[in-house]
């Protein structure tokens, strides 16, 4: 984003310790996730770049899916809300925050009550949780977000979240924002509009 204020690159630390502490987090991730039982990758046997295929057993167990761009959005809005909280601390500083917090709901999101909301509550019936392979790259994807949004005007920011929004939403019936409403309060109407084919 344009509106980055001038604050060092980084508060006594230098470009290698912060980076030491992204790979640590991300490394932390992964074993509080193996700890979990969750799959290193996905229980076929092998790792796909993508898969575009969300009702199927291999949804969310490969490097990249559909809701990668999803992610992405959550580094646009990581972004935008460190940047407003957190004005004093430099870009790295308000990144590590930002993977705490996607790193955090990674865990969460693998939990046994999450699973089973996303199956009763969504359409996700064959949702078995992340392999940890894709929990990472969901990960790795946020920072994309908010990489991208660090260096882009706030209008093409803006401009892409609701482009990734409109066209997963058109293709796969759902996005972000319908699987952030259908996981706090389920609509009917939703899933059952969700059961559809895609728009385009």
């Amino acid at each position: 984003m344009t509106l980055e204020r001038n604050t060092p690159v980084a508060a006594g630390l230098s470009t290698w310790q912060w980076l030491a502490i992204a790979v640590g987090l991300i490394a932390l991730q992964a074993s509080i996730l193996f700890a979990m039982g969750r799959l290193p990758i996905c229980a076929c046997g092998y790792v796909k770049l993508w898969h575009g295929v969300v009702q199927s057993s291999e949804n969310s167990q490969h490097l990249t899916d559909w809701y990668t761009f999803s992610h992405i959005i959550h580094g646009f809005l990581f972004y935008a809300a460190t940047w407003l909280l957190l004005p004093r601390l430099p870009w790295p500083g308000r990144l590590i925050i930002a993977m705490l917090i996607e790193g955090g709901w990674e865990v969460v999101e693998n939990s046994n009550w999450i699973i089973e909301r996303y199956r009763s509550a969504t359409i996700s019936l064959d949702y078995f949780g992340d392999s940890i392979v894709n929990s990472v790259s969901d990960t790795l994807s946020m920072i994309v977000g908010f990489l991208l949004a660090r260096k882009l005007p706030v209008a093409l920011t803006i401009a892409l979240a609701l482009l990734f929004e409109i066209l997963v939403g058109l293709h796969i019936r759902d996005n972000l924002t319908l699987n952030i409403i259908m996981l706090i309060h389920p609509f009917e109407a939703i899933r059952q509009w969700q059961a559809g084919p895609p728009i385009i």
